[in-house]
């Protein structure tokens, strides 16, 4: 049994998000394209004696009980196992809370998977995946990770190959959004034709490995309701478009802001742009990063 286990959860982006409709039970089909990248939250898991599992973060504001993702992730194999045994969980976030790149649905993705390792489950990756939707729509891809079409409530997932190498810039806005008001406030069967992303597109881009059609195509059809009430949104894409990005789309429901860069130089010279005074009403978390492509690894370190 292993005693100790330090895990990377990846965040993501979405290169292409696309709306069909709404369903009677309340949920929206949607197509995606999910993309991780190297921004990671950092999670030690440690067993210990006593049963019941505790949990502690760097964020005063996060719950740190079974409100929260992760101690729900790690609940829901100790139950469904019978596992006597407790664990204590150490959560440093640095994926941005609140902000359209899947954090929460990352730490509960790299739970499940040190938990089924810590106290040798056995489970596969597409068994953890089956019990990972009953957390969130997102904790499947979280699970599996790297370039995916999804589809259905985000739960049918297809791979896909790495799209072309560039940088990634994100940066988060001082504000939060709220997932369920976008959805709510989208009216997706309401959505005009030219109102929806071109995901066939955005795949047949990254099969040719073209970046500059990757980033012309690269849509969110959610930017049709936060942009509407957060213009600093925009205002981070034109900042972007005007200091070199290939193409810039807000992730998720926002109100975090991605643009692909061709010219590493550029994405350097952008990033420190966004740090000084005259920048800093526009975002207040800034990342320089990459695409991620590992799928299989969460561990950075183990001992037994």
């Amino acid at each position: 049994m292993i005693r100790h286990l330090s895990l990377k959860a990846y965040g993501k982006i979405n290169l292409g998000l696309d709306v069909l409709r709404k369903r009677e039970d309340g949920y929206h089909d949607v197509r995606m394209i999910m993309q991780t990248v190297r921004i990671y939250d950092h999670i030690d898991i440690d067993l210990r004696r006593e049963p019941g599992i505790t949990l502690s973060t760097n964020l005063f504001y996060l719950p740190v009980n079974e409100n929260n993702l992760v101690y729900k992730a790690a609940k829901l194999l100790m139950d469904e196992f019978g596992i006597t045994q407790g664990v204590n969980i150490r959560l440093k976030k640095i994926i941005p809370v609140a902000a359209g790149m899947a954090g929460g649905s990352s730490d509960a993705a790299a739970v499940l998977f040190g938990i089924n390792k810590m106290f040798r489950l056995g489970l596969s990756q597409q068994e953890l995946m089956t019990r990972g939707v009953k957390l969130g729509a997102d904790v499947p891809y979280c699970v599996m990770r790297g370039t995916a079409l999804s589809e259905g409530i985000g739960e049918i997932l297809t791979p896909l190959p790495p799209p072309p190498h560039c940088k990634v810039l994100i940066a988060k806005p001082g504000i939060s959004v709220s997932t369920k008001a976008v959805y709510e406030n989208l009216h997706a069967n309401e959505l005009k034709p030219d109102q929806h992303p071109d995901i066939d597109g955005i795949i047949q881009a990254i099969q040719s490995q073209d970046l500059a059609s990757l980033c012309h195509k690269m849509g969110n059809v959610l930017e049709t309701v936060t942009l509407r009430q957060h213009p600093v949104i925009r205002n981070i894409k034109d900042f972007m478009m005007e200091h070199g990005a290939d193409g810039a789309i807000m992730s998720g429901s926002g109100p975090t802001v991605f643009g692909l860069y061709s010219d590493p130089d550029a994405a350097r010279t952008t990033y420190e742009q966004f740090h000084y005074a005259q920048s800093n009403e526009l975002a207040k978390q800034v990342f320089l990063t990459e695409f991620f492509h590992n799928r299989n690894h969460f561990t950075k370190g183990e001992n037994q």
